[in-house]
């Protein structure tokens, strides 16, 4: 039996009490350090790194020009009215420049059409975040309802009667047509549309005359006054996390019988009880089922904003005027509302300067992709 020994020594009790008291002291004071570096490090600014690779889909300029041919091809939606290209136009931002997204004939969509630039540097996909990697979010709108409308099984088989494509995968990927394999490509090819080397990204490269006086006053308000690096931060400019910002619903769509029956389903097949009275919508809480996640919506990065409008989930702001007018006013009202929106109290030249800076200082170069010789 081990017996606790005590020390009778009065002041050799006193040193060891102090000695104690100092590495706690020095304990404190490190884990107050390793916050604040944490903190420090989630919110920088840094210009754009290379591509990230990626081992499980490897991309070769065979398996991009497939993606390329696939993400123009009609042949992906249920009647051949659709590509992916329709709703990611690279004349538009690659998004289609509509407050709620183009759909299957007879039905609507119920969100606006992300722009896909810089996916690769994303961690999360979707409004919602309910792809976990590109191949995933390729397929999605391929399949859904009131997107394109395609039967997976059947895209297939339509594909395989093409010999272009047969030759091409097997090319490729040393097998046949899959949908696993056309989600590859497509991720492969949308892996490439990149915008890069802004005035920003040049700025944070050091060159201090890459920004313009009243750019780097946006960029003063961006990073300190109005607090918008607290989520658009890193290269990509977003956290890839979601907030419920308080938007409110889009008044020219909300009461559409069409788009009330999108939401309805889309809830129905999440498994949510009560789609049949659902009268907005619920954001990521589809996905996770947490009530904190209720009309929380992910981060976009604001690279090529300029090009990307009207803006939010659901298109409510036509212009980056009215935007940024929504978060200088701490946001909408939602009871669910994240606590890091708050008043900001620009004047209206602070306002100009952000609005420089966002529309000018993040257009980079962008990669227009031409449409190719589809089979």
């Amino acid at each position: 039996m081990i017996k606790t020994v005590e020390h009778k020594n009065p002041k050799l009790r006193k040193s060891i009490k102090a000695v104690l008291q100092i590495l706690s002291f020095l304990f404190f004071i490190a884990l107050i350090l390793m916050c604040i570096s944490f903190y420090a490090d989630a919110e920088n600014l840094e210009s754009l790194p290379p591509l990230p690779i990626f081992p499980e889909n490897p991309a070769t300029p065979e398996k991009v020009e497939l993606g390329k041919k696939l993400f123009f091809d009609r042949r992906l939606s249920g009647d051949g009215t659709m590509a992916c290209a329709t709703c990611h136009n690279p004349e538009t931002g690659y998004s289609d420049a509509l407050p709620i997204s183009l759909s299957y004939p007879t039905t609507r969509n119920w969100r606006n059409a992300p722009a896909i630039i810089n996916l690769a540097y994303n961690k999360a996909f979707f409004w919602d975040g309910r792809a976990v990697n590109m191949e995933e979010q390729a397929l999605f709108p391929i399949m859904s309802a009131f997107e394109m409308n395609q039967n997976l099984d059947y895209l297939e088989e339509e594909l395989k009667e093409v010999p272009e494509y047969v030759a091409a995968f097997q090319d490729v990927f040393g097998g046949e047509i899959t949908r696993e394999r056309v989600g590859m490509a497509l991720a492969a090819f949308q892996k490439t549309i990149i915008s890069k080397d802004s005035p920003l990204d040049k700025y944070l490269q050091g060159n201090k005359d890459a920004l313009t006086q009243v750019q780097k006053k946006g960029y003063d308000i961006f990073t300190g006054k109005g607090n918008c690096i607290a989520c658009h931060n890193g290269p990509n400019l977003t956290d890839n996390k979601f907030y419920n910002i308080g938007v409110p619903e889009n008044p020219s769509v909300v009461n559409d019988p069409r788009v009330s029956a999108t939401r309805r389903f889309t809830a129905k097949v999440s498994g949510y009880t009560a789609y049949r009275t659902l009268s907005e919508d619920p954001g990521r809480y589809l996905v996770t089922k947490d009530r904190r996640d209720w009309k929380a919506f992910k981060t976009q990065t604001l690279r090529e904003i300029s090009l990307t409008g009207p803006y939010m989930h659901n298109g409510v702001f036509d212009t980056l005027k009215e935007a940024i007018e929504f978060f200088n006013k701490g946001g909408g009202n939602d009871p669910n509302k994240t606590p890091l929106l708050k008043p900001l109290h620009l004047t209206d030249e602070e306002k100009r300067a952000l609005e420089s800076f966002l529309r000018e200082a993040l257009t980079g170069d962008l990669v227009i992709v031409k449409m190719p010789e589809v089979p």
